[in-house]
């Protein structure tokens, strides 16, 4: 079987061993300073220390990014930190801005370097260069092409990264200043205000407002490319990266759950593969906004955007957390949280595992007490399962029939 690297995000420790957990064989962070994730939790150097730890026990690596486009005033304790990285035994860095790749040689500092898509590559000849200077892997653009990462692989034989699923920028990547020009916060500093998340009012060429229309964006549709597994993995892609290092800890479960089994079932039976519609589901409950392949098929038109209007509604699908599993009584011990109750039917998921439903036949609380519904979040409860369950297993919804 050849391997291919599924790389999640970790925002901070507790989503890093979640994603190892269900089938990350990567993860990457942002440390506490000089990463694209201001507002993120983030780790200390410590926490990046347990973090690399806990992942190197569990065969997998860390990758850090240190991704921001420098300032003068940024530069203040980089080669330190840098060396602290190294210490930790991080497996690699994520960088943006070339002269790291300069100071890292000079000061015989052991890290692999990957370049961010925050450099915008999307050919051939920028890799190349980058492949010149020592550097391990490149994450291209999101706005590559499935020839331009064919040609790209061909033409370089170089590791390549390639985002999956999440977010889109209205511009290409790196190369916006929206939010530097409507807040003042630079989104190549880690201060992105997702200005293209915003809503508009919209004026007609004489500069008089369209009232008639609802308000006006420019957010792109989310990105998935869960279709196109099969023809990464094909092309020789090195790593499938998924984005969403602020998720929370049931989206990073779900998709890296989802992603591991469509790469894994591929794998080991290419020929009797097909695409199961159901996967597809999973990825759109958990986030709820529209995902397409994007760039990858076709260059993008009026349909891969939100223009006038959007929906994103929320839903309370995740049900809770297994603590533990009570053989003899065929119970399961849950942290709840949302709502549920009596005589749903609800599902079961968690790594290396098919998901699978159960009947709500009875509701235990803490004193033993039967209850007719969970109504109270991360209250511990008991309900019947006679199919065996893992800690750290969840319950959701049943949304797949």
């Amino acid at each position: 079987m050849n391997k291919i690297e599924l790389l999640a995000p970790a925002g901070d420790l507790e989503k890093l061993k979640w994603a190892i957990m269900y089938g990350a064989d990567a993860v990457y962070l942002g440390g506490k300073k000089f990463s694209l994730r201001a507002n993120a939790t983030n780790f200390t150097i410590d926490e990046i220390k347990e973090g690399v730890k806990f992942a190197h026990e569990h065969n997998a690596k860390v990758y850090v990014t240190v991704n921001i486009l420098f300032h003068e005033e940024d530069m203040t304790g980089l080669l330190e930190y840098l060396k602290e990285l190294e210490d930790a035994k991080v497996d690699a860095i994520i960088v943006s801005d070339l002269f790291i790749i300069d100071l890292v040689k000079e000061n015989n500092i052991n890290l692999e370097i990957h370049i961010s898509t925050q450099e915008c590559t999307l050919n051939s000849e920028a890799v190349k260069f980058y492949k010149s200077e020592g550097v391990k892997r490149v994450v291209l653009a999101r706005e590559s092409s499935k020839k331009d990462i064919k040609n790209i692989m061909d033409e370089t034989n170089m590791d390549i990264e390639v985002f999956v699923h999440g977010a889109m920028c209205t511009c290409y990547s790196g190369r916006c200043m929206l939010s530097n020009y409507m807040t003042n916060r630079d989104s190549n500093r880690g201060g992105c205000a997702q200005v293209c998340r915003w809503v508009f009012d919209l004026y007609d060429e004489y500069k008089t407002k369209i009232s008639d229309v609802a308000e006006f964006a420019i957010s792109p549709k989310d990105l998935s490319l869960l279709k196109y597994i099969p023809d990464l993995i094909d092309i020789g892609v090195t790593s499938l990266k998924i984005e969403g290092r602020m998720k929370s800890i049931y989206y990073i479960a779900t998709l890296v759950s989802v992603y591991r089994r469509v790469i894994d079932k591929y794998l080991e039976d290419k020929e009797n593969y097909k695409y199961n519609k159901k996967d597809e589901i999973e990825l759109y409950r958990c986030a709820n906004r529209e995902t397409l392949p994007q760039y990858f098929d076709k260059f993008p038109g009026v349909n891969e955007q939100y223009y006038i209007g959007r929906e994103e509604n929320t839903n309370q699908d995740f049900l809770g957390v297994v603590l533990d599993y009570d053989e003899e009584n065929k119970e399961i011990i849950i942290e709840q949280r949302n709502y549920f109750s009596k005589g749903d039917v609800i599902n079961i998921f968690g790594p290396k595992k098919e998901p699978f439903n159960i009947v709500v036949s009875y509701i235990k609380n803490g004193d033993n007490e039967l209850v007719d519904a969970a109504r109270h979040p991360k209250e511990i409860l008991r309900i019947p399962c006679y199919k065996k369950v893992s800690k750290n297993d969840l319950l959701r919804v049943n949304f797949l029939g």
